[in-house]
């Protein structure tokens, strides 16, 4: 039976990167998604809230604190997974793929990019709604251009929202400030 559910996932999740990667393929998307992708990686994430930190005041830069130990905590669990999982990205499996960026050398499972963003973003939502409903679409946007781009597969980026997410969430209810 687990057998069967895992070969199920295996067999959608490479139907579905096929159909982001090929079939959703624009012009437009090909000029925002690699822009758009670098909000994930860790010179954008980590130098933001940085900047945030030291120009902000209390309540902001507290957030920011926050979302630098989510981000910093989710990246724990990222490297462990990555680790144990040496999932090869799609590019070095699937034949035909359009890599809208230089290829990465690390394993595919879960996105980092996905997951730092994703640490950011909620813990932030959880603060304000009106950045939640900026920031949020914005992060799902970042795990789509992972795919789109084809750096991941959908389980990559799906796994990777939940652990920043889930980072997020730990962070917010134990933090004492």
């Amino acid at each position: 039976m687990l057998n069967r559910i895992v070969t199920w996932i295996s067999t959608n999740d490479r139907y579905a990167f096929q159909i982001i990667n090929h079939k959703l393929k624009s012009k437009w998307l090909d000029l925002i998604l690699p822009k758009l992708t670098h909000l994930g990686g860790a010179t954008c994430t980590i130098s933001s809230l940085l900047f945030i930190i030291l120009i902000s005041e209390s309540i902001f830069r507290a957030v920011a604190i926050k979302a630098l130990i989510s981000l910093a905590l989710s990246h724990f669990f990222v490297h462990i997974i990555k680790k144990i999982y040496s999932r090869e990205r799609p590019y070095v499996k699937l034949p035909d793929i359009q890599l809208g960026v230089q290829p990465l050398k690390d394993y595919s499972f879960p996105s980092g990019h996905t997951t730092a963003i994703f640490s950011i973003a909620v813990i932030i939502a959880l603060h304000s709604i009106i950045l939640a409903i900026i920031l949020l679409p914005i992060a799902m946007l970042v795990g789509f251009s992972r795919m789109y781009l084809g750096l991941h597969y959908p389980t990559d980026c799906i796994i990777g929202a939940l652990l920043g997410t889930i980072s997020s969430f730990i962070v917010y209810f134990t933090t004492i400030f």
